[in-house]
């Protein structure tokens, strides 16, 4: 379909909570082409999720297995339609970025291994347990779906927010 815009911080947009995708409708696959589109466009984007391209509906897709923390344990391209966390484990720290927040980095704790269930592109229901990196990309892409960016979730700004090297 088409590599769109990605919006940027503090675009009102971002903070809005996203409402339910159609299920089998022809605009939730044109949107989930464009996601795909738009993530691997970027080059090293491994997720993004509908607000980010200023669409307000819970759809995002995530692809952990280009990236060198992903390699291991991925499922490939996940196209994940009204996802759900429905279990999660354990905790971890990472250093998350974001197309929408080009400048910096930040620390957050996430879960460790998480289960999503979701309906694929295919309308098909999934339930998917993922652990490592997989598991944090999804929590990072289905915050963006409740308003959230991963800025919202660093505990100490002054100390686990960086400015990105150019």
């Amino acid at each position: 379909m088409a590599v769109r815009e990605v919006l940027v911080y503090p675009d009102p947009r971002l903070k809005e909570v996203c409402t339910p995708a159609e299920i089998d409708a022809q605009e939730t696959d044109e949107l989930v082409q464009d996601l795909v589109d738009t993530m691997y466009d970027s080059g090293h984007s491994v997720g993004i999720a509908a607000p980010q391209i200023g669409v307000c509906r819970r759809v995002a897709v995530v692809d952990v297995s280009h990236s060198k923390l992903g390699k291991k344990h991925n499922h490939g391209l996940l196209t994940l339609i009204n996802p759900t966390i429905i279990e999660s484990t354990g905790s971890k720290v990472m250093r998350e970025g974001c197309m929408s927040v080009p400048d910096y980095t930040g620390n957050v704790e996430r879960a460790r291994e998480i289960v999503v269930q979701f309906h694929d592109r295919d309308g098909q229901d999934q339930v998917v347990r993922c652990k490592g990196f997989e598991a944090v990309a999804i929590q990072h892409e289905l915050d963006h779906l409740d308003g959230l960016l991963f800025l919202d979730r660093v505990s100490n700004p002054k100390a686990d927010v960086f400015k990105r090297k150019q």
